[in-house]
């Protein structure tokens, strides 16, 4: 079907598409001038300037043409709309497939593009997603369930707590694996929390997530969700890890551990990094290279041991960047406002303004746990070096060797485990899950910063 495009034709979008029987969703192929342009006709946002088309390319990328610049239309194909919320999708079960569970949460790795909004939302189901990824299936045999449909930014303590439980019942079930989609923004802080809340592991959890949407050509969900699933599958790992792709060549992931990761880079699709030390290792396709030794290996594990997960976890902890002119309000702020906790993003060794001295001093006299981490990331607490650091440690600061993310999720598990401050602290100085550094590998901060591997 070809349509002609007179000249002087009112031109807004929706009596165009009227007057020339043209649905969303319909595979044209358009003229404008010597150009001619494939592609599929998109629903337009209810924000979009009037008088345009937008067209999906062949080649997967999203285009708007002028209406009153084009020669013709030519109609190639009428297909339905687009249906984007599966009834639900079953997939063959093989007993000689492992089995693997996948735990939606949301994020840009169940995302699509909202066509009413012109936004991204958090909108496909899990099995969605394995739709899209047919690779899943020469894997494993994949259950897929929603536990959450929100944003990474929108997560909180009591949202850990639910996805612990989660945890623990699927490595009590006899599953091989967990994979968890999560958003990238907050998933180290999900990683690290839900290392401290679920405690004998079984099976691997893998958290994975990616930083450009499915819809998009250079998304990098389907190799992350590959690498992500291929691990949970047959990795000898018992502990929770993160798995994204590891450097811009975009062919294989680095699996780090869930307490050590942190996203080092706002969009770049190899964003994460493992601080303080290197990752347990990588994977490629379906091969698994591991660099560290120290991994709580699944092959090692009694199958008839329990998994067990915290009861509880406190939400009313607090994470203050330390910065120069600081107000002593923020820290009165949470002493007023009755919080449990709070973890000082601190400079240098562990330092804070000795103005905020009083402030604290008063946290910690109402049983406030305040534990000291470090906003350089890399390092140690070293709160004996200087005079401001053994002042805070007098006043009762908790020293933390961990980045401010895991300290903060685990001081929200460890007020819920925990009353009296003499065990709190313990708690918090004791190493959990691979928080705590016994040495810090040169290797993890100085390679790849313009040091040659040989001169280390």
């Amino acid at each position: 079907m070809v349509k002609n495009l007179p000249k002087g034709y009112k031109r807004e979008s929706t009596s165009f598409f009227k007057g020339h029987e043209i649905e969303a969703w319909d595979t044209v192929e358009i003229t404008k001038g010597t150009s001619v342009f494939h592609g599929i006709i998109l629903p337009r946002n209810q924000f979009a300037v009037d008088g345009y088309i937008e067209l999906k390319l062949q080649n997967g990328y999203n285009i708007g043409l002028k209406i009153e610049e084009l020669d013709e239309i030519r109609i190639l194909d009428k297909n339905p709309p687009m249906k984007v919320e599966f009834d639900g999708l079953k997939i063959p079960v093989e007993k000689t497939k492992p089995n693997v569970t996948l735990l939606g949460t949301g994020g840009t790795i169940a995302s699509r593009l909202d066509y009413v909004t012109g936004g991204v939302i958090p909108a496909f189901q899990p099995h969605e997603l394995y739709a899209a990824v047919p690779e899943l299936a020469d894997i494993c045999n994949l259950d897929t369930k929603i536990v959450f449909k929100i944003f990474s930014e929108d997560m909180n303590p009591t949202n850990w707590l639910k996805l612990a439980r989660e945890v623990t019942k699927l490595s009590n079930s006899g599953v091989n694996g967990v994979v968890i989609g999560h958003g990238t923004d907050t998933i180290g802080y999900s990683t690290a929390a839900v290392s401290f809340l679920v405690k004998n592991l079984k099976v691997p959890v893998v958290f994975v997530g990616s930083q450009r949407s499915s819809d998009r050509p250079s998304s990098d969900a389907a190799i992350n969700l590959i690498h992500a699933t291929q691990l949970a599958a047959t990795g000898d790992l018992a502990e929770v890890v993160l798995c994204m792709l590891g450097s811009s060549s975009h062919t294989y992931g680095f699996i780090h551990r869930g307490t050590r990761v942190r996203k080092m880079h706002s969009s770049v699709r190899h964003a994460f990094r493992t601080i303080g030390d290197i990752p347990l290792g990588k994977i490629e396709g379906n091969n698994i290279t591991w660099f560290k030794s120290d991994i709580r290996r699944k092959s090692e594990v009694n199958p008839e041991s329990e998994t067990i997960c915290s009861k509880k976890i406190e939400s009313k902890v607090a994470l203050v960047y330390i910065h120069p002119g600081m107000s002593t309000e923020i820290i009165d702020f949470y002493i007023d406002k009755g919080y449990k906790g709070i973890v000082l993003a601190g400079t240098g060794l562990g330092h804070a303004p000795i103005h905020t001295f009083k402030s604290i001093q008063r946290a910690i006299s109402e049983e406030i746990s305040v534990v000291m981490a470090l906003q350089t990331l890399w390092g140690f607490t070293g709160m004996n070096v200087y005079s401001n650091g053994r002042k805070l440690k007098e006043l009762g600061v908790i020293p933390g060797d961990m980045i401010p993310e895991t300290a903060f999720a685990k001081l929200c598990w460890v007020l819920g485990e925990y009353s009296e401050s003499e065990t709190i602290k313990q708690a918090i100085r004791t190493n959990i899950a691979g928080e705590i550094l016994p040495f810090e590998d040169i290797r993890g901060y100085q390679i790849r910063q313009g040091i040659p591997e040989k001169d280390l």
